[in-house]
This record gives structure tokens, sequence and C-alpha cells, in this order.
């Protein structure tokens, strides 16, 4: 069966629904090693811990990490067997709040031996972003610059959706009306 595009575009949302969702709460993640992937997820994106589950009060046992004021924005729970397919969960993304936080976040990456997937700029949306998967293989992504959609919903035509496939080629030809300016110019790397 073909992908009806203008069909899903068009899927509308009822009036009458009695709440508004605001944001995405949190995830929670299966995780083959626990103590392994809270260190990635505390050394390496900086979370902190706020509680934990032992395993007699949930099954391989769950930790909850914190990377506002909310109680949880990642939870992980033990006793994933094998690392993910990737089949269930695409990836989810971090908005970090300067263009320089992306390309740092880069640059710890590679220094801590994460490999990067991706870096550069997307599609839709335009979020220049770099992203990598975690110890289980769940694919993550810290970005800056998502297209903010005002109460008219237009969206940004196609047309301006410029893939780049580095953070520097992503500055260097910025969309309209997105500012990519990176203020510690030291963090750009030079092509070999």
């Amino acid at each position: 069966m073909a992908l009806d595009e203008q069909r899903l575009r068009n899927s509308p949302t009822p009036p009458d629904l009695p709440f508004s969702i605001r944001k995405i709460g949190h995830v929670v993640l299966r995780v083959s090693d626990l103590a392994r992937s809270v260190d990635f997820y505390t050394q390496v994106l900086g979370f902190r811990v706020s509680d934990v589950y032992p395993e007699d009060m949930m099954p391989g046992g769950m930790v909850f990490m914190r990377c506002n004021a909310d109680h949880h924005g990642v939870a992980l729970v033990g006793g994933l067997e094998g690392p993910s397919s990737g089949r269930e969960l695409h990836h989810f993304a971090f908005e970090v709040a300067t263009l320089d936080e992306v390309f740092r976040a880069r640059k710890l990456l590679r220094e801590r031996g994460v490999p990067i997937t991706f870096e550069g700029r997307r599609r839709a949306g335009v979020q220049i972003a770099v992203e990598f998967k975690d110890p289980d293989g769940h694919w993550l992504e810290i970005y800056w610059g998502l297209d903010q959609i005002g109460t008219d919903g237009i969206v940004r035509p196609k047309a301006q959706w410029d893939w780049a496939h580095s953070l520097e080629e992503a500055i260097d030809r910025p969309v309209p009306g997105q500012h990519a300016v990176l203020h510690d110019a030291s963090l750009r790397e030079r092509k070999a």
C-alpha cells in the first residue's frame, strides 16, 4: 500500500479534546547493563539521578534521571537481553539552548569514544544536531534550532530544508531565519 502523504499531513486534531499535551514528559528504556547505561547518561550526557528502584520493586532495577526540574526525563530499566533491536524506538532527542553546546557535545562524544552516526542539519525542522547511540544501541540526538510553528500553522517549505552533513556545513549555509552563529570559533573542526 502506497503512503498517502497528503492524507497523513491533513490528519485532523479533534477540537474538543478535554486536554492539551504540553510536552513529551519522559522516555523509559530497557537496557542490558544498568550500571553501564547510568554511567553513560550521567557522565556523557550530564543527567542526574533522582531515584532508584531496587530489583524487588522492578525486575532488573530502575533508575530515574533528570536534566531539568522534572523528577525524570529518562528512566532506565535493567534486564534487556542483548542490544536494542532498534525496531520499537527510532530515536529521541535532547534540546540544548545554544549552537555552541551542540559543537561541545560533538567534541565530548568524540573524546569519550562515542561513535557519531550523523552531524549537521536535518531536513524537516532544520535543527542542527549531532546523533549517536547509547551503549545498548538506542539512537539519541542533541540539537539546537528546531523550527517553531506559530498559531497560523505555517511550516517551512521543503525548498528551504537544505540538508547539511556536518556542523560546519550547517553554519556556513544557514537556512532563512535560522541565525546559526557559533560564538566559540575554536569549536569548528578543520577538514583534513
